[in-house]
């Protein structure tokens, strides 16, 4: 089975967020194994440039498998193409992670060492949201693959 790791920077508070995501990672767990790692903002620094170091640190650290970061200046991407890539990417590797960057996106570092970049379009969502836009797609995305009606 495929395993999918969501890297995310920050945590989710309300319980609305969580719920949803729940939802989703267990529609998810017929097609995949799901894991999300949550990485502490580093919003304790006055300094953009720190934040974004010390967060990329730790992007870094816990990369795996076939990586993808999700950048609003990334290549737009359709939910068909991203059924399409899913299934390219798990010809290469088993594991795919996915990773939703902090407040100020991803460092410089971050963003040479993940060649791969998509975008859900040109408007900025809170990372609490495009986790959950995340998910719903991944599913969207097995179930376009699988054939069934949910994709209409």
């Amino acid at each position: 089975m495929l395993n999918i790791k969501i890297i995310c920077v920050g945590n989710l508070k309300e319980d609305f967020w969580k719920e949803a995501c729940n939802e989703y990672a267990k529609r998810l767990s017929r097609f995949a194994n799901i894991k999300i790692v949550e990485l502490a903002e580093q919003n304790k620094f006055d300094n953009t440039e720190r934040i974004l170091k010390e967060e990329g640190c730790e992007i870094i650290k816990n990369l795996s498998g076939h990586p993808t970061l999700l950048d609003v200046q990334g290549k737009l991407i359709s939910s068909e193409n991203l059924a399409i890539k899913i299934q390219q990417d798990s010809l290469c590797s088993s594991e795919l992670t996915f990773v939703i960057g902090g407040s100020y996106g991803f460092s410089q570092e971050v963003k040479d060492k993940v060649k791969d970049k998509i975008s859900f379009g040109k408007i900025t969502l809170p990372h609490n949201l495009a986790r959950v836009v995340l998910l719903e797609q991944l599913y969207r995305a097995f179930m376009i693959n699988s054939g069934s009606k949910y994709h209409k």
